[in-house]
């Protein structure tokens, strides 16, 4: 009994230390995927430090379907921005938004992270870093409807048969077969954007 509760006490303290170096992350999104995505990228660029992640809505100030490559970006920065606004005792904030850009001949799909945060070790301001994903094509199927009006996450539910995509596999998992999930997409890109916090004591430009 007695080592049942020294082992306890043992568990107790380690937890209560790790709490301590615990840098707490907002996600500017209560979507799984999103959250699962930070928690990756975080974990994959600093393996020593703990995280705890928080998802909450904040609007992003773009339209629900973002249609260009610049409004993807700004409501990524708007998300990270609400986010620090509404939690502004966290040490990171992560806006991912996917958007589209159509250039008439074939719709063009991809994501932005935006990370806002303080240098780890040093005195410096709050710093930023942003990553785009990779990108990728839509069939006309799918286009047709978002050019219509419908967001990308039903549209492709409507054309494949598939229930809540954008919560799980993603248009970039219905088409590549489940190759890779949604959350698979943002890992890198979340990973990118935390260059400048990984290399602080470099100078990286500020958007």
């Amino acid at each position: 009994m007695t080592d049942q509760v020294t082992k306890s006490t043992q568990q107790r303290h380690r937890k209560e230390n790790m709490t301590d170096q615990v840098a707490r992350v907002v996600v500017a999104s209560r979507n799984p995927v999103k959250i699962s995505a930070a928690r990756e990228g975080f974990g994959g660029m600093f393996p020593r430090q703990g995280f705890s992640f928080t998802g909450i809505n904040v609007p992003s100030g773009v339209a629900d379907q973002p249609m260009t490559d610049a409004e993807t970006l700004r409501g990524a920065r708007n998300r990270a921005r609400n986010a620090r606004d509404a939690e502004p005792q966290a040490d990171y904030w992560v806006g991912i938004e996917g958007g589209v850009d159509d250039g008439g001949d074939a719709m063009e799909t991809f994501a932005w992270v935006v990370v806002l945060g303080k240098a780890a070790g040093t005195d410096r301001p709050e710093r930023m870093g942003r990553a785009r994903t990779a990108a990728f094509y839509q069939p006309e199927e799918v286009a047709r409807l978002v050019r219509s009006g419908t967001e990308l996450g039903p549209a492709g539910d409507q054309v494949f048969g598939s229930d809540n995509s954008r919560q799980h596999s993603g248009s970039i998992g219905l088409l590549t077969g489940g190759l890779i999930n949604r959350s698979e997409y943002y890992v890198p890109a979340v990973i990118a954007a935390l260059i400048p916090f990984r290399n602080s004591t470099l100078t990286f430009a500020q958007f």
